[in-house]
């Protein structure tokens, strides 16, 4: 083999990854997505609701119209009264919980610990975390916990109020199951019940998904699409 055709081979193995890398990278867009979850439904035909929908850029088109998170008037750790201004222009994890709670919350604490790692410098994505125990969970308490899962100030907030407004906001603004079953005595796990999902809400407040915050894998995929919602907006 001469000379030449050794450094144009060379020269090919060198070049052509370079020139694929930049085409990949520069030449071609991002195609990932992530659905929207729960649909207006139109009650006289039982199908999806349609109407006229404002996008990003401020055209209007016919589009399905789904449910945003209802506003809401919470306390939070601090004792501070919080709405929905908090999470305007925010994505955000929403989850339920309860302080007395020995069993799924401790796991889904400590995912969103890992979670709240991750983008801890990311000022656009915030936390938060709705007792079910409101009776109990008074801000003291929800200090106390926040602290032992190291929640960061003004990024991860523990919300609690009255158990209409929350148990409203969990079944009618989340499609979350919640129930008292009443059982003063005993054990408080015996007495709350509540869903173990993850909410991620854009900032439209439309719901993007859904993840078990026990099953770290599940969870791995809700970082992946935080990711992939991120990424989507830096391209409106």
């Amino acid at each position: 083999m001469s000379t030449k055709l050794k450094a144009g081979i060379l020269l090919a193995t060198l070049v052509v990854p370079a020139l694929l890398y930049l085409f990949l990278r520069f030449g071609t867009q991002n195609h990932f997505t992530l659905p929207r979850y729960l649909p207006k439904i139109d009650s006289a035909k039982g199908e999806p609701l349609m109407g006229k929908v404002v996008m990003p850029d401020g055209s209007e088109k016919i589009d399905t119209i789904y449910n945003r998170i209802p506003p809401f008037k919470l306390i939070d750790q601090n004792s501070d009264t919080v709405g929905q201004s908090l999470v305007e222009g925010k994505i955000y994890v929403a989850s339920f919980f309860f302080t007395r709670c020995g069993t799924i919350c401790p796991k889904i604490s400590s995912q969103l610990t890992r979670v709240q790692s991750i983008f801890q410098k990311n000022p656009d994505i915030l936390f938060l975390s709705h007792t079910v125990d409101p009776e109990h969970d008074r801000p003291e308490q929800l200090m106390a916990y926040a602290k032992r899962y190291e929640a960061i100030p003004g990024k991860w907030y523990f919300l609690t109020g009255t158990k209409t407004d929350i148990y409203e906001l969990a079944m009618h603004g989340y499609f979350l199951p919640v129930v008292d079953a009443g059982l003063k005595e005993g054990k408080p796990d015996e007495t709350f019940i509540h869903s173990e999902k993850l909410v991620l809400v854009d900032k439209d407040g439309i719901v993007r998904g859904f993840y078990d915050g026990t099953d770290k894998k599940d969870v791995d995929r809700l970082v992946l699409e935080i990711r992939v919602l991120l990424d989507i907006y830096s391209k409106v």
